[in-house]
């Protein structure tokens, strides 16, 4: 059986199509939202879904929950999901897209790719306390105002409610999160030794293993150095570096033989390389190396 697949935010007619977030509540969109969780389905963008009165169920890849007040889910892309609920259940369905949320704030985005929303959907449900969905209700009715005027930097503003939102979701979840934060990074450090191990010789820039890993240099260089107090382009040096040492030291290959070995076509570029790296010039350190064996 084929699951139908939903790409456009739900949104009603007349709204902006071009606009990558939608919030709408639950109650003025019975309609539409009936229509939308017929059949469970698969969409490619996040939707987060608050009940804050009523109840109901939704069906998240074969898992049945039970929707309670000041309850929240997520659905991510891909994710086979159905929801239901009752005549008097009341709430917000929050829709964005993944390229909405990449504002360029570090901290945040850090936050956001270390699995904020995968350990959302894995979760059967968040409860918020009272103060919190207070406060959170304001947020959500600043974002329907917002949504809804043509005012100038509306996707920023939306943008900047939707973080604070998120914050106080990541406050409820939070010692989870870490915990899933920590061990997502430690994977990834892991990976990331493992393909300097394999590719040093051709690969010298950051860069390089974030496009292999598939996440963005800054954030790559900022989960190295939270598990290794160094940048991922230290580990990249040392280890060329290393293996440099070794051809020094087990090998009577001159430097242009090394350098061009580690993938260095100009040897003055390799020779400053050395000494940047290691305080030492190629042929000092040889010489030492050399006292150090007699000796």
């Amino acid at each position: 059986m084929k699951f139908p697949e939903y790409n456009p935010l739900l949104r009603p007619d007349g709204a902006d199509a071009t606009l990558p977030f939608r919030i709408h509540p639950l109650r003025l969109q019975r309609t539409e939202m009936a229509e939308h969780n017929a059949f469970p389905h698969k969409q490619n963008y996040i939707e987060i879904i608050w009940i804050t009165k009523g109840s109901g169920t939704l069906i998240m890849d074969m898992e049945k929950f039970t929707l309670q007040p000041n309850s929240i889910f997520c659905v991510t892309p891909g994710q086979l999901h159905q929801l239901k609920h009752d005549e008097q259940t009341e709430g917000y369905v929050l829709s964005f897209t993944d390229s909405f949320l990449h504002m360029g704030e570090q901290e945040f985005d850090l936050m956001y790719n270390s699995g904020l929303f995968q350990a959302l959907s894995r979760s059967a449900g968040i409860r918020l306390d009272a103060d919190i969905a207070c406060e959170m209700q304001e947020i959500a009715m600043k974002m329907q105002k917002e949504s809804n005027n043509v005012y100038l930097f509306r996707t920023e503003m939306l943008r900047r409610y939707l973080k604070i939102f998120l914050i106080y979701i990541t406050r409820q979840l939070q010692s989870p999160l870490q915990t899933i934060i920590q061990t997502r990074n430690l994977e990834l450090a892991e990976k990331f030794k493992s393909l300097v191990e394999e590719h040093f010789k051709t690969h010298r820039k950051v860069a390089d293993y974030a496009k292999l890993l598939a996440v963005t240099p800054n954030y790559l260089n900022e989960i190295i150095k939270k598990i290794t107090a160094y940048p991922a382009s230290y580990h990249i040096r040392q280890r060329i570096i290393l293996e440099a040492k070794r051809r020094v030291v087990y090998s009577d290959e001159c430097m242009k033989e090394v350098a061009w070995y580690l993938g260095f076509s100009d040897i003055a570029h390799f020779s400053k390389f050395f000494k940047n790296a290691t305080g030492t010039t190629f042929t000092d350190f040889r010489k030492e190396c050399v006292v150090i064996s007699v000796g």
